[in-house]
């Protein structure tokens, strides 16, 4: 597999589990997020103890953070926003009857 893809799906695994942690983190704990990017910080030097083959031009830690700042972002909030709802326990209301929510739910 080409280093930089190897490099990727690792990032994302680091990332689904960052957005995870800070889920559950922030249902008990008002600043729980903060992990999340905690862990964003010191996923450079995680990548490049895993990755043995990174190419030169990725082995600068700054670099990779730029690299792999967007894919980060995405996958924490996603998977942050969604561990925090199941935590939770959310339950969606229906404030008017007309609703689509409202018409599949008590329809």
């Amino acid at each position: 597999m080409n280093p930089e893809n190897k490099m990727m799906l690792i990032a994302y695994a680091i990332f689904t589990i960052a957005g995870i942690i800070s889920g559950v983190a922030s249902a008990y704990a008002p600043l729980g997020w903060i992990i999340g990017w905690a862990i964003y910080v010191i996923s450079p030097k995680i990548i490049m103890g895993l990755v043995k083959d990174i190419p030169e031009e990725l082995k600068n830690e700054r670099v990779l953070l730029k690299k792999t700042f967007w894919s980060f972002f995405f996958f924490w909030l996603y998977f942050t926003g969604m561990t925090y709802t199941i935590m939770i326990n959310y339950q969606p209301v229906a404030y008017y009857n007309q609703t689509i929510y409202y018409n599949i739910t008590k329809g």
